[in-house]
C-alpha cells in the first residue's frame, strides 16, 4: 500500500489519478446506495445533502469522462512517432 501511494504521487507513474479518484467517487455512491436501501428497508429516511451527492456524481462522470477522451486522444495522435511520421 505505501508503494502504491508513493507511485500514485510521483511525476513519472504508470497510475492514471484521474481514474483512482473516480473509482473512489464511484464507492462512495455505492455506498450511498446501498445505505438508502437498508434504511429504506427498515422504514427509516436516509437523508443526504444534494450538494453532497451531486458532488460525488459529477466526479465520477467527470473523472471517467476524462480519462475516457484522454485516451481516445492518446490513441488518434500517438507520441512514438517522430516528426516526419515514422516510427523508431
Amino acid at each position: 500500500m505505501k508503494k502504491f501511494f508513493s507511485q500514485l504521487f510521483d511525476d513519472n507513474n504508470t497510475i492514471n489519478e484521474k481514474s483512482v479518484v473516480g473509482f473512489i467517487a464511484f464507492v462512495m455512491l455505492c455506498i450511498a446506495f446501498l445505505v438508502d436501501v437498508i434504511t429504506g428497508y427498515f422504514g427509516k429516511e436516509f437523508v443526504i445533502n444534494k450538494l453532497v451527492f451531486d458532488g460525488f456524481m459529477v466526479l465520477v462522470l467527470g473523472s471517467f469522462g476524462i480519462a475516457s477522451v484522454d485516451k481516445w486522444i492518446n490513441k488518434k495522435n500517438p507520441t512514438d512517432k517522430n516528426e516526419n511520421g515514422g516510427t523508431e
